[in-house]
C-alpha cells in the first residue's frame, strides 16, 4: 500500500515523498483513513511504529479547507511533554512545508509573551503540554471553542505524570462536536475509562498487542554488584565492548542519578549529555539536538526521553535502573530498533530488583535473555569493598565532610576509591562508626563516676565570667 492509497491530499503526499517514505506503517495505513472521515479513533502501537504522522498527515489534509481565528486554534494536540511537543511540532514543519498553516507550541520554559502574540494572530494547529495551556486559557489569552480536532497523545504517560485531572478539564473545555483521537502504546484500565468517556463511537486500531516490544531488538540483561560504583564498572564494561555502537540512551530511574551517572561517566572520557526533568527548556533541547546530530553519541537520561521520543538511529539502550513501572521497559528500548532498524538494549539487574524484572516479563509475554551469568548465577561481590572500608575509617575521620563531598569536586579515581571507603547516604550502607562529634553522647550512655558538662569538655568563655550583681542601695 503506498500513501497515495490513503486519501491524503497531493500537497502531503509530496511533502511525504521528499521526506523519503514510500509506505505507510500498519498504524499509519490503518488509522489515517478513518480519521479523514472525521471518526474518533483510538490507536494502540507499540512505540517506533509512526503514531505521531498517523495524526499529523490527515491533520494537514483536513486543516487545507478553513482558516484561522484570533486566539482560536482550529486544531490542538495534547502531549505530555515539552520534548514531545517540539517533535511533533517538527513534523508539522516537515510535511505541512507546502501548506501556509501556522502551528504554536506552549510548552514551559518559554516567554508567555512570545507565545501570546502567536495565539493572537490565530494558529491552525495548537500543540500544548496540559499545564502551559490551562495558564494561557486562565489569563484570558485562549479560547477553545473552535477546536474541531483533539488530539491526546502517549496517554499513559499523562496518567503517569498526574495530568488526567488537567486533561479532563480541557476535554469540557472543547466543543462536544470535536473529533478526538488517542494514541498509546499502552492501555491500562485506567485509561480505557477514560477513553471511554471522552471518545464517542470509535474506531479502534491496534497493530501490535499492547505492551509489545519489537522484533528488531535484542534484548538482554546483565547481572551486577549491589554498590552503585560495580553498577557503572559494568556499565562502562557494556558501552565499551558493544558491537555497532553507533550512539545510545543510558536510562536511570532518578534526576539525582542522572547527573551522578553523567559526571561519571564524563570523567572517564566518554562524550556524554545529560538529559532531567530538572534541567532548564533551552539545556534539555541542546542536549537533545547534540545527540540528533552525533556530536554527543551517549545520552543518560530519566523517563523524560522513554516516551514518543523519535530519534531513529540510535542502536543502543542501556537501563542503568530496572524500571519500577513495567510499561516503562518498553518505552525505554522503543527508542532503539525504530523504522525496521535493528536495536540492542541490555538492562543491569542487582540484587533487589527481581519483583521489578517479573513485572516486566510478564508484561511483554516472554522471559528476557541473561548476557553472561545470571544474577543467581554470579558470584558475590569481591571482599575488598568491606577491607578497604575498614582501613578507610581513619581517613575518612580526617577527611571530615571531605570524604563525601560532591562527585565535581573529586577526580574520577577519588570517586570510585571514596565509593569502596565510604558508603554513600543513598545506598543506606551498614551502620558506620561513631565519629568525635558522638563522644559525648557515648561518654554519658557509660556508667562512670566522671561529672557530666552540659555542654561537653569545652564551655565557652562567656559563660565563665562572673555575673554583675547589683548592690542595694
Amino acid at each position: 500500500m503506498s500513501f497515495a492509497e490513503l486519501g491524503l491530499s497531493e500537497k502531503v503526499q509530496q511533502a511525504v515523498a521528499a521526506s523519503g517514505y514510500t509506505e505507510p506503517t500498519p498504524i499509519q495505513a490503518q488509522a489515517i483513513p478513518h480519521v479523514l472521515a472525521r471518526r474518533d479513533v483510538l490507536g494502540i502501537a507499540q512505540t517506533g511504529t509512526g503514531k505521531t504522522a498517523a495524526f499529523t498527515l490527515p491533520m494537514l489534509t483536513l486543516l487545507e479547507s478553513g482558516r484561522a481565528r484570533a486566539r482560536m486554534p482550529r486544531t490542538l494536540i495534547l502531549e505530555p511533554t515539552r520534548e514531545l511537543a517540539a517533535q511533533v511540532e517538527e513534523n508539522f514543519d516537515r510535511y505541512g512545508a507546502n501548506h501556509k498553516l501556522s502551528v504554536a507550541l506552549l510548552i514551559g520554559g518559554v516567554s508567555f509573551g512570545d507565545q501570546d502574540a502567536k495565539i493572537t494572530r490565530g494558529v491552525d494547529v495548537l500543540i500544548a503540554t496540559p499545564g502551559r495551556l490551562l495558564d494561557h486559557f486562565e489569563r484570558g489569552k485562549l479560547l477553545l471553542t473552535g477546536v474541531e480536532l483533539l488530539v491526546i497523545d502517549e496517554a499513559d504517560r499523562m496518567l503517569d505524570m498526574g495530568f488526567i485531572p488537567d486533561i479532563e478539564r480541557i476535554v469540557k473545555l472543547v466543543p462536544f462536536t470535536r473529533q478526538t483521537l488517542f494514541f498509546s502504546a499502552t492501555m491500562p484500565p485506567e485509561i480505557q475509562r477514560l477513553a471511554d468517556a471522552f471518545l464517542h463511537n470509535p474506531v479502534k486500531v491496534e497493530v501490535a498487542r499492547a505492551a509489545s516490544t519489537a522484533t528488531t531488538i535484542t534484548q538482554r540483561l546483565v547481572a551486577t554488584g549491589s554498590q552503585d560504583y560495580e553498577k557503572r564498572e559494568t556499565l562502562r564494561e557494556l558501552i565499551r565492548g558493544a558491537t555497532d555502537l553507533k550512539n545510545a540512551i543510558v536510562f536511570c530511574n532518578r534526576k539525582r542519578d542522572v547527573a551522578v551517572l553523567h559526571r561519571s561517566l564524563q570523567k572517564h572520557g566518554f562524550n556524554v549529555a545529560a538529559l532531567h526533568g530538572d534541567m532548564d527548556q533551552r539545556a534539555r533541547m541542546a542536549a537533545l539536538d547534540g545527540f540528533r546530530s552525533g556530536d554527543t553519541p551517549l545520552l543518560v537520561a530519566s523517563d523524560v526521553a522513554a516516551r514518543g521520543l523519535d530519534i531513529p538511529a540510535v542502536s543502543h539502550v542501556f537501563n542503568y535502573d530496572v524500571p519500577h513501572h513495567a510499561e516503562d521497559y518498553v518505552h525505554r528500548i522503543g527508542r532503539t530498533g525504530r523504522a525496521g532498524r535493528t536495536g540492542y538494549s541490555f538492562t543491569l539487574v542487582r540484587p533487589g530488583d527481581e519483583k521489578s524484572l517479573a513485572a516486566i516479563e510478564k508484561l511483554i509475554g516472554q522471559p528476557i535473555e541473561w548476557e553472561g551469568p545470571s544474577l543467581a548465577e554470579r558470584p558475590p561481590s569481591a571482599g575488598k569493598t568491606s577491607a578497604r572500608r575498614g582501613r578507610g575509617g581513619s581517613e575518612r575521620s580526617r577527611g571530615g565532610k571531605g570524604s563525601v563531598r560532591t562527585t565535581e569536586e573529586a577526580t574520577v579515581q577519588d570517586i570510585e576509591v571514596r565509593e569502596e571507603k565510604a558508603p554513600r547516604r543513598d545506598r543506606a550502607p551498614e551502620r558506620a562508626p561513631q565519629r568525635d562529634r558522638d563522644r559525648g553522647r557515648s561518654r554519658r550512655d557509660q556508667d562512670t563516676d566522671e561529672p557530666v558538662v552540659g555542654l561537653g569538655d569545652h564551655v565557652p568563655a562567656f559563660l565563665l565570667r562572673p555575673a554583675p550583681v547589683k548592690k542595694p542601695k
